[in-house]
């Protein structure tokens, strides 16, 4: 179906790819991985046609068409949210303003009428609507919402229209860049379940490594220049690429040493005319030979004794009778939850249901209506969101920053961890003042780590790392002695994590003594009898 050859590409004075290969078969579920920066957008971009190859070539099967969902998709018109969906054509949008037209007017034995009927037979049109709104439930959609304009709600809801006009469409390529970015842990259940029946080829960008163990049969890794291809999921992928790399390095040291050794006899016999077309013969032979570059050894997870916190009381915190409400909308009622020391506790549930909420009343963020809120004696609070950086200041660099969290941690400590969260070697030296929303909100995850509370809040904290990033601040949290509550739409770091679930919805929370699949299993959430996973 996509068939890429002897492709090489440089953007901004850098080589992207240097004459690699690709290709995908009808049918195929692919990821493409690699570091931030690696080419991951620019080889999307190529395939969709919106960039060239500096060489090489990309083609297409003549009749295959491709749809793409970006991570963030323009501002829609005045089209509701089942328009988007059913995504209609020019073409089909007047088939349909015959048709209608026609039925009204009771002339439905013209040429035109008949044209039209066919054109919208042809798209299946009469199964459009339920499909469409099937998906939209599938994606956390209330059929109330299918007849807003779009416009009206955010971003991410927008995402999931778009998302839901090429599950609609089928087209037989689909590229997808980041798309759980915007679902809520039950769509992306739902979503992870649709796809794996699409009838079509899949190519994906994901940092979610469940995700891609779930769904993709093959990897491709944008490595030293190279699309190296690993069959099978994500996780396979992680082992195959250290075995490769350890062969890889055994070839390139064999073959430094015969290089060095056929140039030790050009060197040592050049100017003996007797050994002359030995010499020219090794000339040649290093000439023809393949040089192979030295590898690069995948990025490690820095292993750093994050401090721990200060011991709390076995009370963290509790919340008694507690009433909330935004405008009408009553978001709790009566609510009591006791967090216990050690505790390692997810929020889950539809977007909307009030976990971030529940998060801003623990911190004692927002302030409640009625009831009682009473931290322990000894808690001491930390909470983290996209969109919360006090604790960063303006004037100071990303190391200094750091450095001043703890006496105890060296320069080169710092240096690494900061290294592990994205940060590279001159942008440890840049002023917090000047860092962008995502490098801030990097920054200010790093100062929780290293100067820890014993109440630790995190809603959606893996949102701007990249898959080794959140593996590193996974390995720093398993080992960190606090309480954690926490949100994410990340399975893999959920997995990883929680040890009790608190599934919110409609005003209260129901608890599951036990991690996500706990949850699942006791929740019935995925049972075919009820349904599959749908909003609520």
């Amino acid at each position: 179906m996509l068939t890429i050859k002897n492709l090489t590409k440089s953007h901004a004075g850098r080589t992207l790819f240097r004459e690699t290969e690709m290709t995908i078969n009808w049918g195929e579920r692919v990821a493409l991985v690699g570091p931030n920066g690696a080419g991951k957008s620019t080889l999307f971009r190529m395939i969709l046609g919106e960039d060239t190859p500096d060489e090489g070539s990309i083609s297409m099967d003549e009749y295959a068409i491709v749809g793409y969902l970006p991570q963030e998709a323009s501002e829609p018109k005045d089209e509701t949210v089942l328009e988007i969906a059913l995504g209609i054509t020019p073409e089909m949008e007047q088939a349909i303003h015959t048709i209608r037209t026609a039925e009204n007017a009771n002339k439905t034995d013209t040429p035109e009428y008949a044209e039209a009927i066919d054109t919208f037979n042809a798209a299946n049109g009469y199964q459009l609507e339920p499909k469409a709104k099937k998906i939209l439930k599938g994606l956390a959609f209330r059929e109330s919402d299918f007849h807003r304009p779009a416009r009206e709600m955010s971003g991410g809801w927008i995402m999931r229209a778009y998302l839901a006009k090429l599950l609609v469409l089928e087209p037989d390529l689909l590229m997808l860049d980041e798309p759980t970015n915007h679902l809520d842990l039950l769509s992306l259940l739902w979503l992870q379940r649709y796809l794996k029946n699409y009838p079509g080829a899949i190519l994906m960008i994901s940092h979610d490594r469940d995700f891609m163990d779930e769904l993709v049969e093959s990897v491709y890794d944008i490595d030293n220049e190279e699309l190296v291809e690993y069959r099978g999921n994500y996780s396979d992928f992680l082992q195959q690429k250290d075995v490769r790399f350890e062969q890889l390095q055994a070839a390139y040291r064999n073959q430094q040493k015969e290089i060095a050794h056929i140039q030790e006899f050009i060197d040592r016999f050049r100017s003996i005319n007797s050994k002359a077309g030995q010499v020219q013969s090794r000339i040649k032979q290093l000439e023809k030979m393949k040089i192979i570059q030295k590898p690069v050894a995948r990025r490690k997870v820095f292993k750093f004794n994050f401090p721990q916190p200060p011991r709390s009381t076995q009370k963290v915190i509790e919340l008694e009778k507690v009433c909330q409400s935004y405008g009408d909308r009553r978001v709790y009622e009566n609510l009591d939850l006791l967090v216990e020391r050690g505790e390692r506790t997810v929020l889950v549930g539809p977007n909307g249901a009030g976990k971030s909420t529940l998060l801003k009343i623990l911190a004692g963020i927002i302030p409640i209506d009625s009831g009682q809120r009473t931290p322990g004696t000894t808690t001491r609070i930390g909470y983290f969101s996209q969109a919360r950086t006090e604790n960063l200041n303006p004037e100071n660099t990303v190391l200094e920053e750091i450095m001043k969290c703890s006496a105890e941690i060296r320069e080169e400590e710092a240096r690494s961890i900061l290294g592990s969260f994205l940060f590279r070697r001159l942008d440890v030296e840049k002023r917090v003042s000047v860092l962008s929303g995502g490098e801030k909100s990097r920054l200010s995850l790093v100062k929780f780590l290293v100067d820890p509370p014993n109440l630790l809040l995190m809603d959606e904290p893996t949102t701007h790392l990249d898959l080794l990033s959140v593996e590193a601040l996974v390995q720093a949290l398993k080992h960190y002695e606090g309480t954690l509550v926490f949100i994410s739409h990340d399975v893999h770091f959920i997995r990883s994590l929680a040890q009790k679930t608190l599934h919110v919805n409609r005003g209260t929370i129901t608890a599951y003594a036990g991690g996500y699949d706990y949850y699942l299993e006791k929740s019935g959430i995925l049972d075919d009898e009820k349904g599959g996973i749908t909003a609520e």
